[in-house]
């Protein structure tokens, strides 16, 4: 199922996206009787997901072609939702070939950082340059994992029964704060605008072979990086658990899964992150205004 977050009516809410047909969970709440949540991080914390899946993947996947929709053309989307709880972020996770995974697996554990909620804007915002603080900042295509249930201690082989769903993203970095002092990565990741955050989620079930999607980052119109996630050092089912044995993660926590490779930005600049299957997340560039 293909949960899509729009603004619509003047607010935020959710809806299924089918074959581009846009359909509004208030009007399947209206003519199922049912009380789904209409904001996707209210259905995430209520616990509804797994019953809204069950109910498309029974009948409403027949239903839902009879429903009234929004056309594609009249779409607005917006970010998922806009203050998740903790925001993970991944660094190096990406190797060339997958039998460098084994060594660099077992030599370190992953990178982890985390970003601000105040970071997020969502699809076709623009990404500002903090000119005043930074001269370098670089931009990666992410698949971001969502947490769909409470969950700490867990095993790998418990990770992914965890996980709602995943979402495109893009992390943004001020690279040359953090070249200054590795201690400066969480000011570097911290500015406004810095974490795109796409429209889509994608629920667990919908991918066969989650080793197999590809990343790819976009620059200008121009393919600049690609890689496939079974060559991550640390896999998805791994991140999950390793975090969970930090901290208890909550539903709507994202974890950011790394990049295939950065670009530098400039003001007048796209970027965009592109994976199969979902809509692409696309960004326009900006210097930010002088400071007084």
């Amino acid at each position: 199922m293909k949960l899509v977050t729009i603004h619509y009516e003047g607010i935020a809410q959710a809806c299924i996206n089918m074959d581009d047909r846009y359909v509004l969970l208030q009007t399947i709440n209206q003519l199922e009787q049912t009380d789904w949540p209409i904001h996707l991080f209210d259905l995430l914390q209520e616990g509804q997901l797994d019953a809204l899946t069950a109910w498309y993947s029974t009948v409403g996947r027949e239903k839902l072609g009879a429903m009234e929709s929004v056309p594609k053309e009249a779409i607005m989307p917006a970010p998922l939702y806009r203050h998740p709880r903790k925001i993970w972020g991944i660094g190096m996770n990406y190797v060339k070939e997958t039998a460098e995974r084994e060594k660099l697996f077992a030599e370190a554990d992953p990178v982890s950082f985390m970003k601000p909620d105040t970071s997020l804007i969502g699809p076709n915002r623009a990404i500002e340059l903090p000119a005043h603080q930074t001269e370098h900042v670089t931009a990666e295509a992410e698949l971001a994992l969502i947490i769909g249930r409470t969950c700490k201690n867990i095993t790998e082989a418990e990770a992914l029964d965890c996980v709602a769903g995943f979402a495109v993203s893009v992390d943004v970095t001020a690279a040359d704060i953090h070249a200054k002092h590795q201690r400066f990565l969480t000011r570097a990741k911290s500015f406004d605008t810095f974490f795109g955050f796409g429209s889509e989620l994608i629920t667990s079930d919908e991918i066969a072979d989650l080793s197999q999607l590809e990343v790819e980052t976009w620059h200008n119109g121009e393919l600049a990086h690609r890689n496939v996630l079974a060559n991550m050092i640390y896999q998805p089912a791994y991140l999950v658990a390793f975090h969970s044995q930090v901290m208890t993660l909550l539903p709507g926590d994202v974890i950011l899964t790394g990049t295939p490779g950065a670009v530098v930005l400039r003001d007048g600049d796209i970027i965009e992150a592109r994976i199969p299957g979902f809509e692409p997340l696309k960004h326009p560039v900006k210097a930010s205004a002088p400071l007084n």
